[in-house]
């Protein structure tokens, strides 16, 4: 039997929005793999998510791949990953009605805490965490303050995460594996991926590389997917009507000339957290078709 099992693990994932994410797919076949699931979300789509969660309309997009199921989180815990502990919050966003009511410590270091105190550690770390006000314009003509906080959301987070999660990964048995998302956006020029996200994804690609070498001591590995195009919910907003000419692009010049499924973005993920990928750390997983490798 393929060492694919994880079950008695506890998996925290971040960044899941909505029910089309690469991270809802992750948590799912994190889930039908046996693992316990954590869900960190951003506290203005808490409700968002919870709906998705719950309501009889968006059953089908619980349903668990390979087993069968129902995806049902362990836990649904609050993180603005701007904040590394709750003294960086500022006093505004302190009183916004909607971080006010959820009378939690919403910080980075606030809900790893949270989440290793109650569930005894964490096996897996997934970071999918990204951010830009300014991503449609130029680097010319971002902000400095739009480039810095797409720098720190973006890629400074991962960093942060698993600085406040070492105690409760190191030396669990069979290790414990973090896994985060990039873009091929990080190491080549791509139109309208700007606002420092670029930058962001370039920070992120040596920052792990830098984490495999601080952790490895600990039996952590740090990796990174380079996940292909797609049309999530998030991306579609960003550019309407754009994001489809990128994914069709890509697909045609790809050596595996179709699109990408966060199904396989998914899968690619449980196997950088399984005993299958034990002397994997410090690298990144294109999972793209092929298309990185191309020239033209």
């Amino acid at each position: 039997m393929i060492p694919i099992d994880f079950s008695g693990k506890v998996a925290l994932v971040t960044g899941v929005g909505d029910s089309d994410s690469f991270a809802w797919y992750i948590a799912k076949t994190l889930q039908a793999a046996g693992a316990t699931i954590v869900l960190a979300v951003h506290p203005r789509v808490m409700g968002i998510v919870e709906s998705f969660l719950t309501r009889d309309a968006d059953r089908p997009d619980r349903e668990l791949p390979y087993t069968g199921g129902e995806f049902k989180p362990a836990k649904v815990l609050p993180c603005d990953a701007s904040y590394d502990t709750m003294d960086d919050v500022p006093e505004d966003v302190k009183t916004d009605r909607r971080y006010a009511k959820l009378n939690a410590d919403y910080s980075i270091g606030g809900m790893v805490d949270a989440a290793g105190k109650e569930f005894g550690g964490i096996d897996i770390l997934i970071h999918s965490i990204a951010f830009s006000r300014e991503i449609t314009k130029s680097a010319k003509d971002t902000s400095r303050k739009g480039y810095m906080e797409a720098l720190g959301i973006s890629a400074y987070s991962y960093t942060s995460l698993l600085r406040a999660a070492e105690k409760y990964m190191a030396d669990r048995p069979g290790g414990a594996s973090a896994v985060g998302l990039t873009y091929l956006g990080g190491s080549r020029v791509v139109p309208y991926y700007g606002g420092g996200m670029s930058t962001a994804k370039a920070a992120l690609q040596i920052d792990a590389a830098q984490l495999a070498s601080n952790l490895g001591m600990k039996n952590i590995r740090v990796n990174l997917i380079s996940a292909g195009p797609y049309a999530s919910r998030a991306a579609r907003s960003i550019r309407p009507g754009e994001m489809e000419k990128s994914i069709e692009y890509a697909a045609l010049r790809s050596p595996l000339p179709r699109a990408i499924t966060p199904q396989e973005v998914a899968d690619a993920t449980a196997y950088l957290c399984s005993p299958l990928a034990s002397a994997v750390t410090g690298h990144t997983l294109y999972v793209d078709c092929g298309y990185n490798v191309m020239g033209v």
